[in-house]
């Protein structure tokens, strides 16, 4: 991620504080244990994720914002992984959490990242993927202050959900709201749960 974000800003996102909100009660009645901030980025929201009382540490592909995360919050783990390889052992967490942390990633590329939060988390474990809702592309050359060669993609809500199913994860909620004054698009977030098996 290029770029390091208001570390404020979920205080002024009640709707996004209470999608993490209901993902971390949902972690916590069934039992907690360790949860993951895929895509972490300086560590805003895994930090957040610990003062919901949940295990949490953070994950990001780029040593530079896993430097920052560490210099922010000493006290908590972040490790340089990628999300499509993330050297978790099979059904070991709790929760996993993909922040924003996909909008670099084209539709067709999520199946990868999706079967992977499949195989690390525990049966009963939640997943809470947040991204951009919409159906395009947009190319970005400057941006936060920076030159830059990158791409955002928008995802349709229901195809999302679609694709999370296909990967063995049963959607529980689903949260669409339209933009801030920050922001130029609806957002949308989607709580999923890889089921136990049957008795």
């Amino acid at each position: 991620m290029p770029f390091q974000r208001d570390k404020a800003e979920l205080e002024n996102k009640p709707f996004d504080r209470a999608m993490l909100a209901a993902f971390a009660e949902q972690v916590r009645a069934g039992g907690g244990g360790q949860v993951a901030d895929l895509g972490c980025g300086p560590g805003r929201v895994t930090i957040h994720l610990e003062g919901l009382g949940l295990d949490a540490y953070g994950i990001d592909l780029s040593p530079q914002m896993v430097a920052e995360a560490r210099r922010s919050h000493p006290h908590l783990r972040f490790e340089v992984r990628s999300m499509t390889d993330l050297d978790i052992e099979d059904a070991s967490l709790a929760g996993a959490l993909a922040w924003y942390s996909t909008v670099h990633t084209p539709l067709t590329e999520l199946p990868l990242f999706f079967a992977e939060f499949h195989r690390i988390l525990a049966p009963g474990g939640h997943l809470l993927i947040a991204f951009k809702a919409g159906d395009d592309r947009v190319h970005l050359d400057h941006a936060y202050g920076h030159d830059l060669d990158l791409d955002v993609y928008r995802f349709p809500p229901e195809r999302v959900a679609e694709l999370l199913r296909d990967a063995g994860l049963v959607e529980v909620a689903r949260l669409v709201r339209e933009a801030d004054a920050r922001e130029k698009t609806p957002q949308a977030s989607v709580l999923a749960r890889k089921p136990e098996p049957p008795a």
